[in-house]
């Protein structure tokens, strides 16, 4: 239970997949300006990290490696992500027609969202035993994911009432606040290391 523990942890504070690794950084900046789809796209993102993090786990365990084709592994892992990504625009566009208009072009592109296929890679990397270890550091990184995107929004929502100057306005101000955060989170790096 507590290797599950530091797992999560590790997968969602210390090595955050944006804040970090600087994976999904295309919808990190293009849906963190509103606080609402931001919080959709985390959903989103960590719904599909779970999924596809626990079914290229099993693919490799039960398919790829037995077979001997690792050499596959990337195709394989593109199109499950892809599959899953599938699934979810789909349900979104049925169910949540709000938020299937606020995403636009994000929603899709979580296909070619790096953090995605790093998250798949990782658990691989990793040499993780039980699929529960698989799936606790793809949710985990997911929900990593979400907390960096929407306190990216409050802080972007944050700035519209803010002073900024006229050069800084827009996209600059949103990569000096995400270097900020980036320093803030690696005041992370030190836990568990005892």
């Amino acid at each position: 239970m507590r290797e599950l523990l530091f797992i999560g942890l590790s997968a969602a504070l210390i090595n955050n997949f944006v804040l970090s690794y600087f994976l999904g950084i295309c919808p990190f900046l293009g849906v963190s300006k509103r606080l609402d789809a931001a919080f959709g796209m985390g959903a989103a993102v960590t719904f599909v990290m779970t999924i596809s993090g626990g079914l290229t786990y099993l693919l490799q365990q039960y398919a790829l490696i037995p077979l001997g084709l690792q050499i596959l592994q990337y195709v394989a892992f593109i199109f499950v992500i892809a599959g899953t990504v599938q699934f979810v625009e789909l349900y979104v566009q049925r169910y949540f027609e709000p938020l299937y208009r606020a995403f636009g072009v994000y929603l899709p592109m979580i296909t070619t969202n790096c953090a995605v296929l790093g998250v798949c890679l990782l658990v691989w990397s990793k040499s993780y035993d039980t699929l529960a270890q698989a799936l606790i550091f793809s949710f985990c990184g997911g929900a990593g994911f979400t907390l960096a995107i929407v306190i990216m929004a409050g802080l972007r929502e944050s700035l519209d009432f803010a002073d900024v100057p006229r050069p800084l306005r827009g996209t600059p101000i949103a990569l000096f606040v995400a270097a900020i955060l980036a320093m803030a989170f690696a005041g992370f790096a030190g836990m568990g290391s005892h």
